[in-house]
């Protein structure tokens, strides 16, 4: 095999082998497998092209074009012209794809299923890209240290999505991938200078050690492993969402026999979809429950509070069973009744969570919808919403006496520890007025109707429509201190309280009861939406409380006509039974006297869960931040990459220059080397020999510069190397080198019969180890990074702007001096 093909199977074993970091996220892992196949098609298509050979943009914009093809092959040949060639059908489909793709990662937590075709075509396609890159890099452009960027960031972005820590052996893969790399580097580079890879015996000239491009490979890849130790370990913020946030921001859904579910923050994206001020109807129902006071609809539970807000917690989903099993802590002696409830929702509600009574004891629904026992709700999959739906749900009304709550056991271990945590950082205040507020109360029972009385009635609390939901482990405080606030500060401030006194506690968010209609049928509008805490007690379940003046319905369990209970009345205005809502504005009262916005009390529940705060970063600005930070290193890397090239130019130049004496006499003209018009065939050689040894003595010089000597054009080659070997501080074999190219500049300039010498791009070389040896680090970092001699390219620039400006200038200043009856021709 070639040095050229090893390499490009490095390049892509490497490429394979970064990815496997990937493979925690996304079950099951398969789908390695098919972008190991395209990717070796893409190395395939790069070594055939370089063999041709095409110039090297050309074998990028090869690579590149096959595969987009292989891409649309893959995923939308349905769109494509026969079957692999994009057209505007599958570019749309692409979109589409993408789109999906960053749906699912919002709504999956980690693992997440491969039978997502949007996050398959992310996970194939990024590592299609990222192979791209290293090939390029390493290959292509012979340049195998920075390739180690790519895969070092593919590395690193799947060790910070991971939220379970990643696995050492896949870094020691990827370590292992990038370290074959630099050695099949180094061993081509070696096999082009003639030299032998590996122990064998060296030159009793050369010093003790491995070969200097060894040495360095090893330095390269030491200092890469350094980085992607620490990178991961680096407390970098967080992309928050589903597969992106460590399982705390998208609403996930799975197959059949299992998957997980964490849901976007639901308090915090309905204000941006309903910035209206009509009370529109969400759904409509019909119900064979002779009171709908307690009919509310409940979406989802925010059961995990971290100081700051409260979010639905990771969850196992499942297939939507026939029925549903007890709710937990339900026992046998609580009174229940069976309620039947059809709902059709509204064609433009497109809701990811299906609003449903609680507790659900089955559900007939079609689409795609998933189970999430532990909140018992459902959740759609792949696109699934509540659009246009219609469903019919068996649930239980619930009816517990005080006593029953009263007299409650202590709640199970798990259930306290999961549902009575509460952040160090929740200000002392919050647990200070709970106790303060419960100190007459002799029970869990009692502690939460008091925290209920307080806010409802006795605390002077105000339902007020224009305060904001707040941020920080401040906002619950500075509710308590204002006493202002709507349905979310009222059920977030409770559920916190609740948790520091030890009642097991979350929030609930769905609607309240809606509008009996002249029908029969109850409709639920905009304006219903609302949130509500749940406090857990043993043998009866999750149970509801109503802190919000003005909202819902007092439950009867806490009413003084409820047996047992000598606790003061809960007033609660409802809405009227023929306050409907409509598509005009309603004149309803239903959240308060006040007039009432919708992105108050319906902030509470999601239309999109993709949008708002919680939601995930969409794909096309995770894409164009991408796209920006790639720019950013390529802008970076352009005067190491640009020396690089010149240098591989430059020597190699040397290294195929015609060897031995000139076959022809004839003179050159002056100090210049330059070679008479006319001359003949050995004139045209010596002419190259001169071009080959000129080039060598350019980058001898440029190598000197790049260590802090900076060029003297002034000085003869003679001088000039004296200088560099004295400002180098050279050793003897260093010296030797740097004279052997001065005197070989020399003769192609001076001698009249100038004779070729044969490995000078070795003297250079051996200039730069001896230079690299004596230089401090930062000298080094700064000679590979950002090599002084790489100013030439921007002098080479400007040299041409004013050539192309003098030509024009001169071709202007022709058609103005021409005659006017001339013609052009």
């Amino acid at each position: 095999m070639s040095g050229r093909a090893r390499l490009a199977l490095c390049a892509w074993a490497a490429t394979v082998m970064a990815s496997c970091a990937l493979l925690p996220l996304v079950d099951p892992a398969t789908w390695i497998l098919q972008a190991a196949v395209l990717l070796a098609i893409q190395s395939g298509v790069g070594a055939a092209t370089r063999r041709v050979p095409l110039a090297r943009p050309l074998t990028v914009a090869s690579q590149a074009l096959v595969t987009l093809l292989l891409l649309t092959l893959v995923f939308v040949r349905g769109q494509a012209l026969a079957g692999f060639v994009p057209g505007p059908q599958a570019i749309e489909r692409f979109a589409e794809l993408l789109r999906q793709g960053s749906d699912d990662i919002a709504r999956y937590a980690i693992p997440a299923p491969l039978e997502s075709d949007g996050i398959r075509l992310m996970l194939v396609g990024g590592v299609l890209v990222i192979g791209l890159l290293v090939d390029t890099l390493a290959v292509t452009y012979r340049s195998a240290a920075p390739a180690g960027l790519p895969l070092l960031a593919l590395y690193s972005v799947a060790a910070g999505l991971y939220d379970g820590g990643m696995d050492w052996l896949w870094f020691l893969v990827a370590a292992a991938g990038y370290l074959m790399l630099l050695l099949a580097e180094g061993r081509e580079r070696l096999s082009q200078w003639g030299r032998v890879f590996g122990g064998t015996p060296r030159d009793p000239g050369m010093p003790d050690g491995p070969p200097a491009p060894v040495r360095t490979g090893r330095r390269i890849g030491a200092v890469a492993l350094g980085i992607a130790l620490v990178v991961p370990m680096l407390p970098l913020p967080a992309i928050q969402g589903g597969l992106l946030g460590g399982a705390r921001g998208g609403v996930g859904a799975g197959t059949g026999g299992g998957g997980t579910i964490s849901a976007v923050n639901p308090l915090v994206s309905l204000r941006d979809s309903l910035n209206q001020d009509e009370d529109r109807t969400v759904m409509v129902l019909r119900t064979n429950s002779d009171d709908i006071s307690d009919l509310y609809l409940r979406i989802v539970s925010l059961d995990d509070f971290d100081g700051t807000t409260w979010k639905p917690a990771k969850r196992h989903i499942t297939a939507v069973p026939d029925e549903f099993p007890t709710p937990a802590g339900l026992g046998a002696d609580v009174r229940r009744a069976q309620v039947t409830t059809r709902i059709s929702a509204a064609d433009w509600y497109a809701q990811d969570w299906l609003p449903m009574p609680y507790p659900p004891s089955g559900v007939s629904v079609g689409g795609k919808w998933r189970y999430e026992p532990v909140g018992m709700t459902l959740v759609g999959d792949h696109g699934q919403t509540t659009r246009g739906e219609t469903y019919e749900v068996r649930s239980l009304d619930v009816r517990p006496t005080a006593e029953q709550l009263a007299s409650a056991p202590r709640s199970p271990e798990r259930i306290r520890q999961e549902y009575t945590k509460v952040p160090g950082s929740l200000p002392a205040v919050v647990a200070r007025t709970a106790r303060q507020i419960t100190r007459d109360a002799t029970s869990d029972y009692g502690r939460a109707v008091a925290l209920q009385d307080y806010f409802a009635v006795t605390g002077g609390f105000q339902y007020d429509t224009q305060v904001e939901v707040g941020s920080g482990p401040d906002a619950i405080a500075t509710f308590l201190r204002d006493k202002q606030g709507f349905c979310v500060h009222f059920s977030f401030a409770m559920a916190a309280m609740a948790r520091t006194l030890g009642i097991p506690a979350r929030v609930a968010v769905g609607f309240a009861p809606g509008s009996v209609q002249a029908d029969g049928s109850v409709a639920v509008g905009l304006k219903d939406a609302h949130a509500w805490p749940e406090l857990y007690f043993e043998g009866v379940g999750w149970t509801r409380f109503e802190p919000t003046p003005s909202r819902g319905t007092t439950p009867t369990y806490t009413r003084p006509d409820s047996p047992g209970n000598n606790l003061p009345d809960v007033p609660q205005a409802t809405r009227s039974a023929g306050a409907a809502p409509s598509a005009a504005p309603s004149a309803s009262t239903s959240c308060s006297a006040q007039a009432k916005k919708l992105d108050e009390c319906a902030a509470a529940v999601p239309l999109n869960p993709a949008r708002g705060e919680g939601g995930s970063t969409p794909w096309w600005a995770l894409a164009t931040w991408s796209l920006l930070g790639l720019a950013v290193v390529i802008v970076l890397l352009l005067p190491m990459l640009w020396r690089v090239r010149r240098r591989a130019v430059r020597l190699a130049s040397a290294q195929h220059a015609p060897g031995g004496p000139e076959p022809s006499g004839e003179g050159r003209a002056g100090g210049t080397g330059a070679v008479e018009a006319g001359a003949g065939t050995g004139q045209l050689a010596g002419q190259q020999a001169a071009g080959h040894v000129l080039a060598v003595w350019r980058e001898l010089t440029d190598t000197a510069w790049d260590y802090g000597i900076p060029p003297d054009d002034a000085l003869t080659p003679r001088r000039a190397a004296a200088r560099i070997v004295r400002l180098g501080e050279l050793d003897e074999s260093a010296a030797a080198s740097v004279h052997r190219v001065a005197g070989a500049v020399e003769q192609v300039l001076y001698a009249p019969r100038p004779r070729a010498e044969a490995g000078l791009a070795d003297d250079v070389r051996r200039l730069r180890s001896a230079l690299r040896a004596r230089a401090g680090r930062r000298t080094r970092l700064r000679a590979l990074i950002a090599p002084r001699s790489a100013v030439r390219a921007a002098w080479a620039l400007s040299d041409r702007w004013t050539a192309v400006k003098a030509r024009w200038s001169a071709r202007w200043s022709q058609l103005l001096r021409r005659p006017t009856g001339e013609q052009t021709g």
